[in-house]
């Protein structure tokens, strides 16, 4: 079929292509879901297991080790980590990178069987297990709810309103309160009252806990009609509560509790949680998107229901927004999108400047029109405007552009030797139109690997390769229909020359020409420059930095801070709010959240949520430009060291890539304790030698005080007061004892009986406390039963992995540094792998090391396969292994090019260069498949094969040219863009090197291999 002559001759036809692109395109964009980054699902659940009064080691041994081997047995399992500490087990599972969103249903229902299975084995006391499967849901929106005149309890009821409307707005999908202070009903007992009047403590704790009670009484059937029977009684109030009857059975006088206690209402003394805004008490309130919704649109949604909501917002109360997705999406994609117009707009200049305005209106119209075909595609596919979407559309941008050059250039080759228009388009689009979609597939196949593999890397990154699939074959279809239809409008009958008339007399084709031929005479000794070129490249691509992923632009930074082991949380809330105030006064921060005792609900992909600590707190601190975030961050370091001088700090920028506790760590595991802390010290200090490390610490944490009472077993016998009694005092004293559940609508408060302030002492006078003798019936001195309280040190923090003791130590490079986390590691690396292991004990490699080879394993598994399927087909297109032997020496001496690049622009190597590398074979192949095609053209029309060659390589100068231009113009807009700074410099790079290799390496090797006779 002759494509050409029919898109040329059928023009209602064309038309109407042209304007189902334009119109179609322009339309699927507005329509087109809008995300930070790809759908990706984080295959992580926990399983959380209380075991009250346990030590860390208790929980590592009975309940701990027991769930780790019954969740091993999943065949679905990649990694099991936990963390025991006193009464709690933590166990995170980890699910092979291989399974999808729509297998985890059922992998968490068998992880939940497996769970409950295993309850029986574990020791009486033991807590029921909790599976989390949402432990990976990503919060978008997180909102600060604060009120400086109101209570936690105003303020929760507010934000709890706020959670029932906003649940029900169109693409929500989960709504979370963070930051809540259990409300408890505080019962004082005198221990003195209660002496008095001959009252035994469990009694008062047993008529709490049984009048409160909701038990069945039953039903009866009166005259065919049935009654449920309901005894009243139960609490109703505080004051309810104080009438309640403790009397001795059978005593004459009427004893209510209000005689031996006070009761009141109070939020708990020691939270769990804290969260902050600004230096003022809040809550946070954080919203996650539900499937496949535009979250721009749900972020108008939202904003336009809370507006709805004002008027039940009380006066002096504030909701703030601490992160908002739809807004940080919107500026991001329209940056995206600006870079898109720009590099195509100056593509357009480019060409309209280097070939002419026709030629250039001709092939930028085009261009245009496939970006937004591509759209289209898109929008058909479900394939959302992301991150990586749109960087396959940036890096697609310079393939985009050679098929429309070669069809253009080729018809005003051939009207300047005297054909029509027709014929032109027809003999240029016959001739080429196999070899592009050669060299198209070709350059799709590069990134196939990627968008097709199984793992993690395929689900986060599958869209770059449906995007090039899709733009770079439609490139091809627009090329050959739509460059020669707009090539009739455009092209006028005067540029028709003579047949004659050479048309590469221009002098840059005879300087060109003249260049060739003498490398063309001196092929061996061009070659072996080239080799010494790419040797000295190699070595000097040692130098260049390696960076697994850039930082991310959003004017955001975390500021963990980790207080000494053993912290009370309520002095790591009270100094890190001497942290948060010295921000709040800096001019270019704009906000300050802090969250103490845990990390802050996961409201990126990449956030790292850290685990329960007292002694942890984190500050989340937005600035009014990312150019502010490193003198800022410099001076909180210096802050913290002067003023915090205990605290272990880290500064960290928001991530793109894959987030890790740290980005060196170095796992040491096995059996014993004690050995995995010696040798943990011995590779702090090894870090600590190098001046590159900072944030040097372990994961156990320090050992920390243990109080442990001596119980007298035979003086608790005779006054028949059990360990459990003992436990029960110290409890009941100093925190309190949990003895009911109080009911307030929906709320159901804990009963927590204490002493009363008066009658507490402190750890000094343990020895007045008083202990019940149901033997004596009298209250006696605890230090009857108690010889001493001694004073001794415990491992608080037991972390396993793959249920073997591991102690992970980690370190930072500095982010404030020139220094990448890769240098600091290739220094600390062997000398910490020169420690000498005891038998049994063995280190591993975590951090960023691990995470970049698991992605570059998953990715290289593939390339082979993908590179032996382009070779096949460059085999295919000239039916000759050596044709494509030599397309394919250039591939390896593009390092030259990209090397020199990257050491002159100081950009490291990491995976979005990987990708540019491979967008950057595909070009060169596509080049050299184009300029080969040529030479069977011109030996076909009779040349010598030295005089096809030298014409060939000739009439391919423009086009190739052209090309490379054009695609390092249109990177010049990433050049200043973090995220793709390093793939840009590498295709700029690349490319300009390319052009020569195509242009000079191409005929040298094939005049080598086939041997074609000296010019």
């Amino acid at each position: 079929m002759d494509i050409a002559r029919y898109s040329m001759t059928r023009k209602t036809t064309s038309w109407m292509f042209l304007l189902l692109l334009l119109v179609g395109g322009i339309v699927a964009l507005t329509q087109l879901g809008r995300l930070e980054d790809p759908e990706f699902t984080i295959k992580q659940a926990m399983v959380i297991t209380p075991y009250s009064g346990a030590s860390a080691q208790q929980v590592e041994e009975e309940v701990t080790y027991r769930l780790e081997n019954a969740i091993q047995e999943l065949s679905y399992v990649d990694n099991i980590r936990s963390i025991s500490k006193p009464g709690l087990s933590q166990i995170t599972v980890e699910m092979k990178s291989t399974y999808r969103a729509d297998d985890l249903e059922q992998i968490w229902d068998e992880l939940r069987r497996k769970v409950n299975d295993t309850k029986r084995q574990l020791p009486p006391g033991t807590g029921e297990p909790i599976v989390r499967d949402d432990f990976s849901d990503v919060y978008g929106v997180m909102l600060a709810i604060t009120g400086s005149d109101y209570s936690y309890k105003d303020i929760e009821h507010y934000a709890d309103f706020l959670r029932r409307e906003l649940v029900l707005v169109e693409g929500v999908g989960k709504v979370l309160l963070s930051g809540e202070r259990q409300e408890q009903v505080i019962v004082e007992v005198s221990r003195a009252q209660l002496g008095n009047f001959g009252i035994p403590p469990q009694q008062v704790a047993n008529l709490l806990l049984t009048q409160n009670a909701v038990a069945n009484a039953g039903r009866v059937t009166i005259n065919e009609e049935s009654m449920r029977i309901a005894t009243n009684g139960e609490f109703s109030s505080v004051e309810d509560m104080e009438k309640l009857v403790i009397s001795n059975p059978g005593a004459s006088e009427r004893i209510y509790l209000r005689d031996v206690a006070n009761i009141y209402r109070e939020t708990k003394d020691i939270p769990d949680h804290v969260v902050r805004y600004n230096g003022e008490p809040a809550l946070w309130l954080a919203l996650s998107f539900a499937d496949d919704v535009n979250v721009v649109e749900v972020g108008e949604r939202l904003e336009q229901r809370l507006n709805e909501l004002s008027y039940a917002q009380p006066i002096g109360m504030n909701v703030e927004r601490i992160y908002d997705q739809p807004h940080e999406v919107e500026n991001s994609v329209n940056t995206f999108l600006l870079n898109l117009v720009e590099a195509v707009a100056i593509v357009v200049v480019a060409l309209l400047l280097s070939m002419g305005f026709r030629s250039g209106l001709l092939i930028g119209s085009v261009l245009l029109l496939t970006v937004l075909g591509t759209f289209i595609f898109m929008r058909l596919g479900d394939i959302n405007l992301q991150r990586v979407s749109l960087g396959a559309l940036i890096i697609a941008l310079g393939m985009l552009v050679d098929n429309a050059i070669v069809i253009a250039d080729g018809i005003m080759v051939g009207m300047r030797r005297g054909q029509s228009k027709v014929q032109a388009a027809t003999q240029v689009v016959k001739q080429n139109q196999w070899p592009l979609l050669g060299a198209t597939v070709i350059g799709i196949i590069a990134f196939a690997p990627i968008g097709l593999s199984s793992d993690a890397t395929g689900e986060f990154a599958g869209s770059l390769f449906w995007v090039l699939l899709i733009s770079l074959l439609l490139s091809w279809v627009t090329a050959l229909t739509l460059i020669p239809f707009l090539a009739d409008r455009l092209y006028s009958e005067k540029d028709i020359g003579d047949e004659n008339d050479d048309a590469f007399k221009h002098p840059l084709y005879v300087k060109y020409r003249s260049a060739l031929r003498v490398c063309l005479r001196h092929r061996v000794i061009s070659m072996l420059a080239m080799v010494i070129m790419l040797v000295l490249a190699v070595v000097g691509f040692g130098q260049v930095k390696q960076a697994f992923f850039p930082p991310s632009t959003t004017p955001l930074f975390y500021v963990d801070l980790w207080y000494p082991q053993g912290t009370d949380i309520r002095h790591t809330e009270q100094d890190s709010k001497r942290l948060e105030d010295y921000l709040l006064d800096k001019q270019e921060v704009v906000s300050v959240a802090t969250t103490v005792g845990q990390g802050a609900p996961r409201f990126t992909l990449t956030y790292l949520v850290e685990k329960s600590y007292e002694s942890y707190a984190q500050l989340l601190v937005r600035v009014n430009d990312k150019e502010a975030m490193s003198p800022l961050m410099a001076d909180i370091r210096e802050r913290i060291k002067n003023a915090h001088p205990d605290v272990e700090d880290k500064l960290i920028r928001v991530e793109i890539g894959p987030a890790t506790p740290a980005k060196i760590e170095a796992r040491f595991s096995g059996p014993d304790i004690q050995v995995l802390r010696q040798l943990s010290e011995k590779a702090q200090a090894i870090m600590r030698d190098d001046a590159g490390a900072v944030n040097i610490r372990s994961d156990w944490r320090q050992r920390t005080k243990l109080l442990q009472p001596e119980y007298d077993e035979a003086a608790g016998r005779r006054a028949g007061i059990t360990k459990e009694d003992v436990n029960n005092v110290l409890l009941g004293n100093f925190v309190g004892q949990q003895i009911g559940v109080y009911r307030d609508g929906t709320d159901l408060l804990p009963i927590v009986k204490r002493a009363p302030a008066a009658e507490r002492v402190d750890l000094n006078n343990w020895q007045e406390l008083q202990i019940y003798s149901p033997v004596l019936d009298r209250f006696i001195p605890l230090a009857q039963v108690v010889r001493s309280i001694d004073t001794t040190w415990e491992d608080p923090l037991i972390l396993r992995r793959d249920r073997k003791r591991t102690l992970t130590v980690m370190a930072d490079h500095d982010i404030l540094g020139n220094e990448t986390a890769a240098q600091v590691f290739e220094r600390v690396r062997p000398k910490i792998e020169n420690i000498e292991l005891p038998l049994g004990y063995e280190l591993s490699w975590g951090g960023e090391h691990e995470a970049s080879n698991k992605a570059q394993k998953a990715l290289f598994g593939a390339l082979p396969l993908g590179f032996l399927v382009m070779f096949i087909i460059t085999v295919l297109l000239f039916n000759s292994i050596r044709h494509a032997a030599v397309l394919w020496t250039t591939v390896p001496l593009s390092i030259i090019g990209v090397t020199v690049g990257l050491l002159l622009l100081n950009k490291p190597f990491g995976f979005m260069a990987l990708l540019g590398f491979l967008s950057l074979s595909g070009m060169l192949i596509k080049n050299g498949v184009v300029l080969l095609e040529q030479v069977n053209v011109e030996l076909e029309s009779g040349k010598s094969r030295i005089d096809a060659l030298v014409d060939a390589a000739v009439s391919r100068v423009r086009p190739v040219a052209m090309a490379a231009a054009t695609t390092i113009l249109g990177m010049l807009p990433l050049l200043f863009d973090d995220f793709f700074a390093s793939m840009a410099t590498v295709i700029m790079f690349g490319l300009g090197f390319a052009t020569v290799l195509t242009l000079f390496v191409v005929p040298v090797m094939y005049a080598i291999v086939q041997k074609v006779e000296r010019p």
